[in-house]
C-alpha cells in the first residue's frame, strides 16, 4: 500500500514537471488539429520518460539529482567549432568539446556520450 502511494506521488511529480518550461513542457503548443496535439503530447511524455530514465541511471551511479539539475548539467557539455584560415578556399574547421569536470564529466562517461562527440 505504501509503495503504491509513493509511486503515485512520483507520477504526480513527473506530470507537474510537464508544466515547468525549463524541463519537459507541454507549452507553448502551437497546434490546432487533434492529430498534431496528440503527437505533441506523445513526444512530451516520451521526453519525460527518457529524462526520468536518465535520472534513475545517474542515481544508480551515486549521483542523486533532480531532472532539472541533470538536464542543466548535461547542457553544460558544449561543442565548439574552431575555424582556421587556409591558403585558398574554405577555412578548415575543427570541432571539439569544451572542458568538462566534476558531475558533468561523470555523466558524460556514464551515458557514453564520447560515442557521439567529435573525434579528437
Amino acid at each position: 500500500m505504501v509503495r503504491a502511494y509513493r509511486s503515485q506521488s512520483e507520477m504526480e511529480a513527473s506530470f507537474r514537471q510537464m508544466r515547468d518550461p525549463k524541463v519537459v513542457s507541454f507549452s507553448p503548443m502551437f497546434h490546432w488539429t487533434d492529430q498534431k496535439v496528440r503527437v505533441h503530447v506523445f513526444y512530451c511524455v516520451l521526453a519525460l520518460a527518457i529524462a526520468q530514465l536518465l535520472r534513475r541511471e545517474a542515481a544508480r551511479a551515486g549521483m542523486a539529482m533532480s531532472v532539472r539539475e541533470l538536464l542543466r548539467t548535461l547542457g553544460s557539455i558544449q561543442e565548439t567549432v574552431l575555424l582556421y584560415p587556409s591558403e585558398g578556399g574554405r577555412p578548415r574547421a575543427r570541432r571539439m568539446l569544451t572542458e568538462t569536470e566534476g558531475t558533468a564529466k561523470r555523466l558524460f562517461d556514464l551515458f557514453g556520450l564520447s560515442e557521439y562527440a567529435p573525434a579528437r
